[in-house]
């Protein structure tokens, strides 16, 4: 529809013209995803600076029945953020550290403070937020917790849902809702704050949050293992699980492929071991205790397992900077499957129990289905969470492997609902897994996410489309095309 002069006239006298962007050149970073599935479309881009502006944007859009799409660093993966008609309201403009308290252990920070910041002014007062990812150089706070974003450390600290005390939410009518309480207990109603975090903008709009902070660990250990496949790695983990704790804060699954396109692709990589392995660990251990170093303590848990037979060959960090390369082999895996060619992904988990045989069938499966498929699934294998993703066949047409994501869809999923798991373990659904909710959720768990996003947003002005729609609505294709 097209633009309303009288709201673009309303939202610049509030914002400031250089704030309401209309201009094709100035709007197109804000209609694609990191990954170009797909492309949005919007009538404008507003750009607010506080809450305050964050509301009174969210009150004209809702008089004149505009939808709005709230964004962060609009790095998501699932097309989550790419708007399908209607204004999109970036909060990158509110991006300051509010206050930092450090007896409380808490940081309170706007929604479009860079992860990156958060960290580093976590860091400054000598304490550790533990929330990493690929993307924390350009990914926000508020679209973190939107999406209850997961990362690298989900196995010592939980997800972004798990590091929340408080939120200060923008409504779908525009009013504030001011929940930043910074307590640890508090059973005073309903805990409204996990209502808004994971839900992708679809019920509020997250402005600010209260985040739990920790102590800095004194130590670390990184480990490269080899294994002979996924059920050893996943004795090895419970046996490190047992011994360390807490202490055991990552536990990484690459297989063979995944490492050999990493060293195909990344200058100046090398083999940590020094022959093939039907599987790999990335373990990391880390300590707050200085008189308890890290490093001393993975190297003695990984010389029983070789030991004992479980580990085939190991490799140790003996620096920081060493340890920082062991971590690129994992963290450079998403970048280099796009120098393979197409690449299908999914973003799924299971119990931990039956992460080796949820990879032995889906593998089997898709190997079956198209021959010379490659499969590389990696990822946080000790939170369950496996990133099964599918590189084209050698010399496959690209938008042709593409075109049957529907159909590994239907592979994959059926594999990891039968076995107890979810096809969204920390990407979410947005718009790409939408159809596929409504395909594997149970049918009670759907009507009343749909009674919450009536009773929340009545009008349907906040993300629309996405996670979840009306029953019978199709909506727009929830597939790329290539």
């Amino acid at each position: 529809m097209p633009a309303s002069p009288d709201l673009l006239a309303a939202l610049t006298d509030r914002l400031g013209a250089a704030h309401v962007l209309t201009a094709p050149d100035e709007t197109e970073p804000y209609l694609v995803e990191t990954r170009g599935l797909h492309r949005g479309r919007a009538l404008a881009v507003a750009r607010p600076a506080d809450t305050a502006e964050v509301a009174a944007v969210v009150a004209l859009c809702a008089e004149a029945g505009v939808p709005v799409v709230a964004q962060g660093g609009n790095t998501g993966l699932v097309s989550g953020g790419v708007p399908q008609g209607g204004l999109v309201l970036s909060l990158a403009r509110l991006d300051r550290v509010r206050a930092i308290d450090a007896t409380n252990a808490t940081i309170t920070v706007e929604a479009g403070v860079p992860l990156a910041e958060v960290q580093a002014a976590a860091d400054r007062a000598g304490m550790l937020f533990p929330l990493s990812l690929a993307s924390e150089g350009s990914c926000r706070i508020g679209g973190n917790l939107a999406t209850n974003a997961g990362g690298t450390a989900v196995l010592a600290y939980g997800n972004a849902r798990d590091l929340v005390l408080g939120l200060e939410v923008v409504l779908a009518d525009g009013r504030v809702w001011n929940g930043l309480k910074a307590l640890r207990k508090d059973n005073a109603g309903y805990d409204l704050k996990h209502l808004f975090v994971g839900s992708e903008g679809t019920l509020g709009i997250i402005t600010a949050a209260v985040l739990k902070l920790f102590p800095k660990p004194a130590s670390r250990g990184v480990g490269f293992v080899g294994l002979a496949d996924p059920t050893a790695a996943l004795a090895l983990f419970e046996r490190l699980r047992d011994r360390a704790g807490h202490d055991l804060t990552a536990f990484e699954v690459i297989p063979p492929f995944g490492l050999e396109i990493v060293l195909r692709h990344t200058p100046g990589a090398t083999a940590p071991l020094s022959g093939p392995h039907g599987t790999y660990a990335l373990v990391e251990f880390s300590s707050t205790r200085v008189d308890a170093p890290a490093g001393e303590a993975l190297a003695a848990a990984l010389q029983e397992a070789l030991e004992a037979g479980l580990v085939e060959d190991a490799a140790l960090g003996a620096s920081e900077a060493q340890n920082q390369a062991l971590w690129a082999l994992r963290e450079n895996l998403s970048e280099v499957q796009r120098r393979e060619g197409g690449s299908i992904k999914h973003d799924v988990s299971v119990p931990l129990s039956r992460l080796p045989e949820f990879l032995a069938t889906a593998t089997r499966a898709c190997e079956a289905a198209m021959p010379g498929l490659r499969v590389c699934a990696f990822g946080h294998f000790g939170d369950g969470n496996i990133h099964f993703n599918l590189s084209q066949p050698v010399g496959m047409d690209r938008a042709a492997f593409l075109g049957e994501w529907s159909r590994f869809n239907r592979i994959v999923h059926d594999v990891v609902h039968a076995l107890g798991g979810s096809i969204a373990a920390e990407h979410g659904i947005g718009l790409i897994k939408r159809d596929e909710l409504v395909r594997y959720a149970d049918p009670v768990a759907l009507d009343l996410m749909r009674r919450l996003k009536t009773a929340l947003d009545p009008h349907g002005l906040l993300n629309p489309g996405k996670v979840v729609v009306p029953e019978g609505d199709a909506g727009p294709p929830p597939l790329p095309s290539g």
